[in-house]
């Protein structure tokens, strides 16, 4: 069904309604009113939870409605991420607003009997808190302070079904920007909305359409950077499996603005859900009129085309992206002429990633007041971060510029795992620094960040607890920007190759007071020396760390300890005198460097010990072996 102008767009809205009402929880029924209603079981479809076996629940669900005989009564649906990782695999039953987590094959009939049956909730999978051990069928604690922007419709709408997205007021934004606004109108609201980039940079994204706009040519280019390259970090994959037509709408007003006639989504091929996903949605805009030549009757003609990237992280960068599109190796240019002048094939080129092209049909819909209001004085709307590490609640959450770090972690993460105490958390990805204590109540946004030395970067924020050693952690993220630099440039090739050496010094207990000089010196050079973002901001990590946990480095350098008990080459396992000679260390020491007779004290012969721990995990008296 090809849509010929906006007046078939509404009468399809229209007619299509219908398919979200049960999920409209701001009227929610209870599980006995919702008896003999149409129901809808929304799935988590989400990376977490498939991998926790949604999938299979689905299977078995549909198997058990039928043999029930309540197929006509309930529909499922498998839709994006929920958000709540920790808890998957998740199921919501609209239109009683009940939220199941945890939920295994093993669990569904039990729903279909007491919950679609006999309209009794089932309590044991209802989420509970692990600190009041209250049970929330709705309102789950995770989702308090949180507001969904660019995620809108993830885990709300089916994503291959484009009747759902214009049901959720898909491509009217669009609408309006063809028949209701200039180019230049629809470039000033951006810039109005303080919209920044998503990406890591935070340039202004309306600035970067209008720089774009202006510069001559006869072809210009729009380019989705869907190359999400940082460890642990889900925030752009979530929005393309969630709700792939939102970038599709996004990408046909930023070339109506710009005067693009074709654009490119470049997303990596380790994402094949994702990549599937695009592909239906690309397919369904066509075939509604959406994509291609006259859009809804008007004079403008747009199309997209996939770009598959092959995992390399410096790719992420705009200029390195555009010479991958090319055909050319990943590389990044020397700025300027910056990708707005002189861009893809030498034309002028706008390149903004997933999350902020998520955030521009909402914009133009609400208006540049609506979003400004929302944030900071300088950082405005919402940001969306995957939270992981040493935290209850791992998941994806979207919050308000200016939220604290103290309520993302301890009250949508739920605090620490185990009773531990908090240690740092790093934002920022692997380019990211690390934050200690003392600023937990600061509030996220650019130039908070920036000002402890950390950064927004496309969204990573790893929270670590007492025994993670930071000097380790260090280490670990610029092995990462090691393995993934693409060597162009002497400062980042061999720069960040002699911060790793001085670092893996340090944590075998070789290091001296001088390295912690080389380091910080080193440091600045790599960052202000570097061609692009990766080398500029790979020491960060390091001059972190050394600048809030000096006394860590110092512990390895001068007291040849690792106080996090991490770095094995300065470990110690030493047998107490409450060892009471069972021989379990002895029997179970892949090193055979443990002696002793039964029933008396056993020694370790330190030069030959291998530091596994085996003797710690299997000796059974608390106390008679210990590790310093």
């Amino acid at each position: 069904m090809k849509l010929v102008n906006t007046d078939a767009l509404n009468a399809l809205k229209t007619q299509n309604l219908s398919l979200l009402k049960n999920r409209r929880i701001s009227n929610p029924v209870t599980i006995k009113d919702a008896q003999g209603q149409h129901r809808d079981v929304l799935i988590c479809g989400g990376p977490g939870c498939h991998s926790s076996g949604s999938p299979g629940v689905a299977d078995f669900l549909e198997k058990e409605l039928s043999r029930r005989g309540l197929s006509e009564q309930v529909q499922i649906f498998q839709p994006g991420c929920f958000g709540f990782c920790e808890r998957g695999p998740m199921i919501e039953i609209h239109p009683d607003n009940t939220t199941y987590c945890e939920v295994s094959v093993g669990d569904v009939e039990t729903i279909v009997e007491e919950h679609f049956i006999k309209g009794n909730q089932v309590e044991r999978l209802l989420y509970k808190d692990p600190i009041t051990k209250e049970r929330f069928a709705s309102n789950l604690p995770f989702y308090k302070g949180q507001l969904r922007i660019a995620l809108r419709n993830v885990g709300f709408i089916a994503p291959e079904n484009i009747l759902e997205y214009i049901a959720a007021d898909g491509y009217q934004a669009l609408v309006k920007v063809l028949f209701h606004m200039t180019p230049l109108e629809v470039i000033e609201v951006i810039k109005k909305s303080g919209l920044r980039g998503r990406g890591g940079g935070g340039f202004s994204t309306g600035l970067k359409w209008e720089l774009t706009r202006k510069s001559e040519a006869e072809q210009r280019y729009i380019i989705c950077n869907a190359d999400e390259g940082d460890p642990g970090a889900f925030m752009d994959r979530s929005v393309l499996e969630g709700d792939p037509h939102s970038v599709l709408e996004a990408m046909l007003i930023a070339g109506s603005a710009i005067g693009a006639s074709h654009g490119f989504i470049y997303v990596r091929a380790e994402y094949p859900a994702a990549i599937h996903r695009l592909e239906v949605a690309i397919v369904q805009a066509r075939e509604y009129g959406l994509l291609g030549k006259g859009i809804l009757g008007s004079d403008f003609c747009f199309d997209i085309e996939l770009k598959y990237g092959a995992g390399a992280f410096v790719c992420g960068e705009e200029t390195a992206l555009i010479h991958s599109i090319e055909g050319a190796r990943g590389e990044p240019s020397v700025k300027p002429p910056f990708p707005a002048q002189k861009g893809l094939w030498g034309k002028p080129t706008c390149v903004n990633n997933v999350e902020t092209l998520a955030n521009i049909p909402p914009i133009i819909l609400k208006g540049a007041d609506w979003f400004a209001g929302i944030g900071t004085e300088k950082s405005k709307g919402t940001k969306v971060f995957a939270l992981a590490g040493k935290v209850r609640n791992v998941g994806l959450v979207e919050v308000p510029m200016g939220t604290t770090l103290r309520q993302i972690i301890f009250n949508m993460g739920g605090g620490i795992k185990n009773h531990k105490t908090f240690k740092a958390a790093q934002t920022g990805g692997p380019s990211g620094g690390c934050i200690p204590s003392k600023y937990l109540d600061t509030p996220i946004d650019y130039e908070s960040l920036a000002a402890i030395g950390s950064m927004m970067g496309s969204g990573g924020l790893i929270v670590m607890d007492e025994y993670d050693c930071m000097v380790n952690i260090a280490k670990f993220f610029l092995e990462f920007s090691v393995d993934e630099s693409c060597g162009r440039c002497t400062a980042c090739r061999v720069g960040t190759k002699r911060l790793h050496e001085i670092l893996t010094k340090i944590t075998e207990g070789k290091g001296t007071e001088d390295d912690l000089d080389k380091l910080v010196q080193l440091g600045k050079i790599v960052k202000t020396s570097s061609l692009c973002g990766l080398g500029q901001t790979a020491p960060n990590p390091i001059l972190s760390t050394i600048e809030y946990f000096r006394d860590e480095y110092l512990a390895h350098i001068v007291d040849k300890t690792c106080p996090a008990g991490v770095c094995k080459s300065l470990l110690k396992y030493h047998i107490t005198e409450k060892c009471v000679g069972c021989t379990l260390c002895t029997k179970h020491c892949p090193a055979n460097c443990i002696t002793g007779s039964g029933k008396e004290r056993h020694v370790i012969d330190e030069e030959r010990c291998l530091k596994c721990g085996a003797c710690m995990e299997q000796c059974r008296v608390a106390g008679a072996i210990t590790r310093r």
